[in-house]
């Protein structure tokens, strides 16, 4: 089975030696992604804003491999404070995936790669699924 790496430029990753997504065969998996530029920043300081680039670069990286946010079937969240980031975050992921329906986690955790980073989203999706 053939083996297609996306880099997005995210300068962690040849750091940390990973790829934005890969896929393998018909599944397409797209690393844990935070709502920052190319160049590492965060670009805004608020959880929506976050939401909607992070989920911005998982849609890119999914186009690079021939996949679509309609073949995404699971989502994974990651938030620095549930109780005050849910909802903004849940709304951003609706305006992605509110047709398509992924099974989907959101969990809090203590912190992410960058201090200011309050969200991180990961994606698999089934090519055609």
């Amino acid at each position: 089975m053939e083996r297609l790496h996306i880099a997005s430029g995210s300068p962690w990753e040849g750091r940390v030696g990973y790829a934005r997504a890969v896929r393998a065969g018909a599944h397409v998996f797209v690393s844990g992604t935070t709502g920052t530029d190319a160049s590492g920043l965060v670009v805004a300081p608020d959880p929506y804003a976050q939401a909607v680039a992070a989920l911005a670069r998982i849609v890119r990286a999914l186009e690079e491999v021939g996949a679509r946010p309609a073949d995404v079937v699971r989502t994974r969240i990651y938030v620095t404070d549930i109780a005050v980031q849910w909802e903004a975050v849940a709304r951003a992921h609706a305006e992605v995936f509110a047709d398509v329906r992924p099974a989907s986690t959101m969990v809090e955790v203590r912190r992410l790669i960058t201090p200011d980073a309050l969200v991180e989203i990961e994606a698999d999706a089934i090519l055609g699924g």
